[in-house]
C-alpha cells in the first residue's frame, strides 16, 4: 500500500469505530496475526481516539478470557483464523483478515468497513499527553500477567528514543515477524514517522522471513532470541544475501556470548539490542552493532537512551555508585501511567518518580548496563545470595550448552538449592558434573548448581520468554542428576 492508500484506509476504518461506538477513549481489543487488517485496525484505532488492547492470540483461551475480562473493550477486532480463541463477548465484533472460503460469521469484516466509509474523516478527538493510548500486559517470566498503562506521552518518547537511537529514515525497510501484539509493534510508528516502510509476515517460520528479508532488501527486523535461533538454523541462511540489514534488533530476553558471535557470523554488525519492559518499553537502554563487537559487551544491555534515566537502587532505596548490583530503576517520560485499577501495585511500583523494573542489575564505569537477574528470583542458598543470572552466564558459555536456566529449589540443607535445567546442543553429549565443575572454577562453589536437569525444551510463555516458574514446575518431577 502507498501511504496515500494506508491514510484512507485508516480513516475510513476510524470512521466505522467512531460509529459502532462514539464514546472517545474507548477501548479496542484486537486479536490478530500479522495481518494488513490488523495494521490498518491498529492505526484506525489511534485515528479514532480510542485505546488499543493487544490481544495474542498466541495465549490461551483461559488468559485471552482474562485479559478482555480486565480490560472490558467495547468492540473486538479479530481475524477469523482467530475468533475461536476467546469466548464470545457482549462487544461487537469486527473481523479482520477473512480466510474460510464460503463461510461468514454475524459480523462486519474490516475491508467491507473501510469501502462503507471510504472517503470520510474521522471526528478528531483532542487527548491529553497523560491520556491512556495503550493497555498492554507484563508477565515476564514469573507472575500473572498485569495490565500496564501506557499514555501518549509514553508511546511519543518510545518512538523519539528509537528514531534517535537507531536514526531510522525513509530508506528504512522493516519486517514485522514478531508478533504486532508485543516488542514489534514499537517500531510501527517510528518508521512510518520518516517514510519507511513495512513487510508483514503472517505466518513467521524461518523461511518466510527469511523470504521477506531478501525478497524486500529489508533493513531492519526485530526479533527475540528465539526467532533468531530459528533463523540460524535454517538450511538455506549460507545462500540468502541479506546484504541490506542494518537492524537484528533483539529484546525480551538475554543472549548468551556464544549465540550473539554466532548470529554476528552470520548478520555481521546488524546485530544489535535494546532493554525495556512494558512499564517502560522497549528503549530503556540499547547498543548498536560495532559497540556489540565488543567482548565484554556482549552480556550487556547497552547504556540509557535519551528518554530514560537508568539508575542501581539498593534496598534503602539509595541509588549505588557504578559496579555495584542492586535493583534497575528507571525515570523520564518512557515510563506507564501504572497498572490499570491497581493504585497500590502501582505506587509500590514507581516510588518518587522511579520505576522499579524488578530486574538486578549494575552499571559499570563506562554506563553500560548489565541484568543479573529477577529481583524475586534470587536464590538464597545456605545464607549466601545467588542470583541466576551470573550462573546461567556461566553455563551458556559451556559448548555442550544450548539454552539454561536456573532457579531455587527448596532443599532440606540449603534453604533453597540452586539448580538449572539445560537443553543440550545438538549432538552433543554431557554429565552433571563436568557442567557443576565448569561453574565452580569461574564462581564460587557456592553458586554453582547443585542439581542439574536435562530438557529437550525450555517452557515459554507467549512472548518468547523462557518461563522460570514453568521450568521449575517442569523439571521438580523430572528424571535428575546431581
Amino acid at each position: 500500500m502507498t501511504y496515500s492508500e494506508l491514510a484512507a484506509a485508516v480513516e475510513a476504518l476510524a470512521v466505522a469505530f467512531q460509529t459502532i461506538d462514539p464514546v472517545p477513549g474507548s477501548r479496542v481489543g484486537i486479536c490478530a496475526r500479522n495481518t494488513r487488517e490488523h495494521l490498518i485496525a491498529l492505526l484506525a484505532t489511534y485515528a479514532a481516539g480510542k485505546v488499543w488492547v493487544p490481544l495474542n492470540p498466541r495465549n490461551g483461551r483461559v488468559e485471552l478470557d482474562a485479559m478482555i475480562a480486565v480490560t472490558r473493550p467495547t468492540l473486538i477486532v479479530a481475524d477469523e483464523s482467530c475468533v475461536d480463541r476467546f469466548s464470545p463477548t457482549n462487544a461487537p465484533l469486527v473481523l479482520g483478515k477473512v480466510t474460510r472460503a464460503g463461510e461468514s460469521l454475524d459480523a462486519p469484516a474490516v475491508g467491507a468497513l473501510i469501502e462503507r466509509w471510504r472517503g470520510h474523516r474521522p471526528v478528531f478527538i483532542a487527548r491529553d499527553d497523560e491520556d491512556t493510548q495503550i493497555i498492554k500486559f507484563s508477565g515476564g517470566s514469573t507472575g500473572a500477567p498485569k495490565p500496564v498503562v501506557q499514555s501518549i506521552r509514553c508511546i511519543n518518547a518510545q518512538a523519539y528514543g528509537l528514531l534517535d537511537f537507531f536514526k531510522f529514515d525513509s530508506h528504512d525497510i522493516n519486517v514485522i515477524a514478531a508478533p504486532l501484539t508485543h516488542g514489534t509493534s514499537c517500531f510501527v510508528l517510528p518508521i512510518l514517522a520518516v517514510g519507511g516502510r513495512h513487510v508483514l509476515v503472517e505466518d513467521p517460520k524461518p523461511a518466510a522471513v527469511l523470504d521477506a528479508l531478501e525478497l524486500f532488501a529489508a533493513t531492519t527486523l526485530y526479533a527475540p532470541p528465539t526467532m533468531i535461533y530459528a533463523l540460524l538454523a535454517d538450511q538455506t541462511i549460507a545462500a540468502r544475501d541479506l546484504t541490506y540489514l542494518e537492524h537484528l534488533i533483539y529484546s525480551a530476553a538475554p543472549m548468551s556470548p556464544a549465540r550473539i558471535r554466532e548470529a554476528q557470523a552470520v548478520f555481521g554488525m546488524a546485530v544489535e539490542t535494546a532493554y525495556g519492559q512494558v512499564e517502560a518499553p522497549q528503549i530503556v537502554t540499547a547498543m548498536g552493532g560495532g559497540e556489540l563487537t565488543v567482548e565484554k559487551n556482549l552480556a550487556s544491555v547497552g547504556r540509557p537512551s535519551s528518554v530514560a534515566r537508568v539508575g542501581i537502587m539498593n534496598t534503602d532505596g539509595a541509588l549505588v555508585p557504578a559496579g555495584q548490583v542492586g535493583e534497575i530503576v528507571v525515570w523520564g517520560p518512557l515510563l506507564m501511567s501504572g497498572y490499570l485499577d491497581q493504585p497500590e501495585l502501582t505506587s509500590r511500583t514507581i516510588v518518587d518518580g522511579w520505576l522499579h523494573t524488578g530486574d538486578l542489575g549494575l552499571i559499570d564505569e563506562r554506563g553500560y548496563v548489565y541484568i543479573r537477574g529477577r529481583l524475586r528470583e534470587v536464590i538464597n542458598t545456605g545464607g549466601f545470595k545467588v542470583f541466576p543470572g551470573d550462573v546461567e552466564a556461566v553455563l551458556a558459555r559451556h559448548p555442550a550448552v544450548a539454552e539454561c536456566c536456573v532457579f531455587g529449589v527448596e532443599d532440606a540443607k540449603w534453604g533453597e538449592a540452586v539448580s538449572a535445567a539445560v537443553r543440550p546442543a545438538t549432538g552433543v553429549r554431557v554429565d552433571a558434573d563436568d557442567l557443576i565443575a565448569f561453574v565452580k572454577a569461574e564462581l564460587d562453589s557456592v553458586k554453582a548448581p547443585k542439581r542439574i536437569y536435562f530438557v529437550d525444551e525450555l517452557p515459554r510463555n507467549a512472548a518468547g520468554k523462557v518461563s522460570r516458574s514453568a521450568v521449575r514446575a517442569l523439571v521438580t518431577g523430572a528424571t535428575t542428576s546431581e
